[in-house]
This record gives C-alpha cells, sequence and structure tokens, in this order.
C-alpha cells in the first residue's frame, strides 16, 4: 500500500514537472516602441517604411520645383499620393508606405494635401446623405473640392541572391512627382536598401 502511494505521489510530480516545462517552454509577448528596430525574416517591415517615407519627403521638400511652384503660384501646391506598386520578390504592405508619406507631407505644412481617391469617395457618398437629411445651416455643398496639383506615385522592386544558407536582399524604391495638369515630373527620388542575412544574423 504504501509503495502505490508513493508511486502516485512519484507521478504526480513527474506530471507537475512536464507541466511546468511546458509552460515555462511558450510564447512570450512583450510590448515594444514602435521605432524600435526590429528585423526577424530580414524582409521589408515597418521600419523600412518609415524610414524610406521621411528621407525621400524630405528630399522632395527641398528640390527646386517647390520653391518655384511657390514664387510662380503664390501658394502652396496641392499634393495627392497615388498608387505605389510593389513589383519585389515578396509580399509589401504598400498601404502602410503610402501613409507613412501622406503622414509625412501634411506634417511637414508645406504643402496642401487632399485625401486619396478611396477616401474621397468615401466623402462624397456622406456629403449626398447630408443633402436629404442634414439641416440646411449644416450640410456641406457639392463642387467644393479642390483639385490636386501633383500627383506622387512610385513602385517597389527587390532582387535577392541566395547562396548556401546566406541571403542578401536589394530593394529599390523610386516615387515621382507629376504635375496633374500637364503631365511633366517634376521630381523623381530613389531609394536603396541592402539586407545580408547569414548565419549569425543580418545587417543592413
Amino acid at each position: 500500500m504504501r509503495y502505490l502511494q508513493l508511486l502516485k505521489v512519484f507521478s504526480a510530480l513527474i506530471i507537475a514537472a512536464l507541466l511546468a516545462a511546458g509552460c515555462s517552454s511558450g510564447r512570450q509577448v512583450s510590448r515594444i516602441d514602435t521605432k524600435e528596430i526590429v528585423d526577424l525574416s530580414g524582409k521589408w517591415n515597418d521600419t523600412d517604411a518609415r524610414l524610406v517615407a521621411e528621407e525621400m519627403v524630405n528630399d522632395v521638400l527641398t528640390r527646386p520645383w517647390l520653391t518655384e511652384y511657390l514664387t510662380t503660384e503664390g501658394k502652396k501646391p496641392v499634393v495627392i499620393v497615388g498608387k505605389i506598386r510593389n513589383k519585389s520578390s515578396e509580399h509589401i504592405a504598400v498601404d502602410v508606405f503610402a501613409n507613412d508619406i501622406e503622414r509625412e507631407l501634411l506634417n511637414s505644412g508645406k504643402v496642401t494635401f487632399v485625401a486619396s481617391q478611396d477616401a474621397r469617395e468615401e466623402v462624397r457618398e456622406e456629403r449626398k446623405d447630408q443633402q436629404d437629411f442634414a439641416s440646411a445651416e449644416t450640410f456641406k455643398k457639392f463642387y467644393r473640392e479642390i483639385g490636386a496639383d501633383f500627383l506622387m506615385t512610385g513602385v517597389i522592386n527587390s532582387v535577392q541572391d541566395t547562396y548556401e544558407g546566406e541571403q542578401v536582399t536589394y530593394y529599390q524604391v523610386d516615387l515621382e512627382l507629376i504635375n496633374i495638369e500637364d503631365n511633366t515630373k517634376a521630381w523623381i527620388g530613389t531609394k536603396k536598401i541592402k539586407k545580408y542575412i547569414g548565419q549569425d544574423g543580418y545587417k543592413l
């Protein structure tokens, strides 16, 4: 009888130890600063989107086209961000990148920024709804929109070179600022990123 009791106790201890080990080896999640650079896979990530957007917007706003427009027209140019195509070899959330560009342009205070095509359609539906249901003192009128002067568009490309567990990924982001009235290009910007992924990690 005593032997059976000891066996039960011993079995219970083993089960408890196994459960504890299983719990301790589980996934751990912790919150970090959103601006902290964390590269797990070496692929394009939120840090790349933010840094490229900041650098390219800084470049476009310091080029001659802006001073020339301000001198000629006497007002800030109206800019809109159009489609940014992903032609890379991996999935890239281009909406995140486009939103970073929009934020940097708007917060610069150097240009007037209008909503994207999708956002404009949504606002127009709301304006249409107001005509029927909002009071005469508060409904917003049609044909008061501001047309953009310049459209920013671009493409993201990548090239991969892999050999025996090592990989180099090269990204190139090309953006253009186009005058909507005459289709002339006011600015072209390029940003290049190269990442090395090896046995001991990787570096930019």
